[in-house]
């Protein structure tokens, strides 16, 4: 399985967002540190769960960084986060 899909599975099971979207930028960021020949290293993630209602920012990305902690563990090196609750932006 891709990084892409396992960080979009482990998502969708921790928080059953209404909206999600995951986006390997691994390419832009070729010559930056982390990058890999290959790719799935930077990530951009768009989320929207009633989970993150009356959350911080910090504690929406305190939450996500949780679910995917074996992955930024691993080979994951950057994650862009837009967390939202339902109604918000």
């Amino acid at each position: 399985m891709v990084m892409k899909d396992t960080i979009s599975n482990k998502l969708q099971e921790a928080f059953t967002p209404e909206s999600l979207r995951v986006i390997d930028e691994s390419h832009l960021h070729e010559g930056h540190a982390g990058h890999q020949p290959g790719g799935e290293t930077h990530f951009r993630v768009y989320i929207v769960s009633a989970a993150f209602k009356g959350k911080s920012r910090v504690d929406r990305h305190r939450m996500i960084n949780s679910a995917l902690a074996a992955e930024l563990s691993g080979g994951v090196h950057a994650l862009a986060i837009q967390a939202q609750a339902p109604g918000e932006g």
